[in-house]
């Protein structure tokens, strides 16, 4: 996450000496987000302090604003641009906080999720409020107030030591890179707001994935292995089939479009990927597909709202699991593209995080 304070601050200045008159909450925003803009920082200066409201601007600052956030105790934090923008910060955060940080032992804050990014998954799974009319500043001031509906806890995954809402394997992968290969391309100019959204991903899938695929396979082989932990296949409903997997047990051998898993249900623009994920706390839901892309576009609706489970697809519940494919295969974390991958272990992390969450559900 690229952050720095609106105007210069004493990052040495201790919780007692900042006022403590009501809930003290943080607001972090990337400027680099394509809905922050002066009009949005200007609308939240009015409901903010300024010594609470930082907006991003170089990589160098993230430590720093992580720190100063933990040594004045915000008891909530804010991140505004998108789930990339979140999950840097929840990274430095969790690092200061771990064994090793320089504030281990220290309570991580609660999040908030202020919906001004592209993809914005996690925003949907909060059911944040969009940047029409006054929804972001009512959201700010509600958790001024204490007055949001509940705190939902949230697991995340792990991998090479970095924490992400989910990643994967396979044709996911490949749509990642191929966006940015036609952003990078197209996106400039006029075309600029058109490629940097949804309008990238579908011309991405549209003129590269999917003609990629027609003339290549799809399936590649692969075997997935389950961790020290039993594990559980699960039904369409996301019921539990059958009895629990074993340790060390082969989840799944043969040829394989993706193998993914995440711990909430929403990639970017509400795609409910992974509809069971938060079924079960300390498990990912780990998904693997078999389908063809010729499938997928004509069940596209149903795959989307999380509602399609034809038999190419398969679902469990893990704590961790080794992927190997027989060749490298694209790789995402958390929606971004991480090149190309043979092998990758995904676990459960060890520290959960609390969202505020305005669907009033626990």
């Amino acid at each position: 996450m690229l952050v720095q304070p609106l105007r210069s601050t004493d990052f040495r200045r201790s919780p007692a000496a900042l006022p403590s008159a009501e809930p003290k909450v943080a607001v972090l925003l990337n400027a680099n987000a394509r809905k922050v803009d002066a009009r949005v920082v200007k609308l939240l200066s009015h409901v903010v302090p300024e010594e609470d409201l930082f907006l991003s601007r170089s990589p160098l600052d993230a430590r720093r604003i992580a720190q100063t956030v933990l040594e004045r105790g915000y008891p909530t934090v804010f991140t505004g641009g998108g789930d990339g923008t979140f999950m840097g910060f929840v990274n430095e955060v969790l690092q200061q906080v771990g064994p090793r940080g320089k504030f281990a032992g220290q309570a991580a804050p609660r999040f908030g999720i202020l919906k001004l990014g592209t993809g914005n998954g996690i925003a949907a799974f909060v059911n944040a409020s969009s940047t029409r009319g006054d929804g972001i500043l009512n959201d700010v001031v509600r958790a001024r107030a204490a007055e949001f509906p509940s705190v939902r806890t949230m697991d995340l995954v792990q991998v090479d030591g970095q924490r992400a809402p989910f990643a994967g394997l396979g044709v996911d992968g490949k749509v990642l890179n191929d966006y940015i290969s036609v952003k990078e391309s197209l996106g400039k100019g006029m075309f600029k707001r058109v490629m940097s959204g949804g309008g990238g991903y579908f011309s991405a899938v549209a003129f590269k994935t999917v003609p990629h695929y027609l003339t290549s396979s799809v399936l590649v082989e692969c075997e997935v292995v389950n961790g020290p932990s039993e594990a559980y296949r699960l039904g369409a409903e996301g019921q539990t089939l059958g009895a629990p997997l074993a340790p060390g047990a082969v989840l799944f051998r043969g040829k394989l479009m993706m193998a993914a898993a995440g711990t909430m249900p929403f990639y970017g623009y509400g795609f409910r990927m992974f509809p069971h994920a938060n079924d079960r706390r300390g498990f990912l839901q780990l998904r693997l597909g078999q389908v063809s892309p010729t499938q997928v576009l004509a069940n596209l609706p149903r795959l989307w709202n999380g509602r399609w489970a034809p038999e190419g697809l398969h679902d469990f519940h893990a704590r961790e699991v080794t992927i190997r494919f027989a060749r490298p295969m694209p790789f995402q974390v958390g929606g971004d593209a991480a090149g190309y991958r043979e092998q990758v272990t995904l676990s459960v992390a060890p520290e959960s995080i609390e969202l505020l969450d305005f669907n009033g559900v626990q």
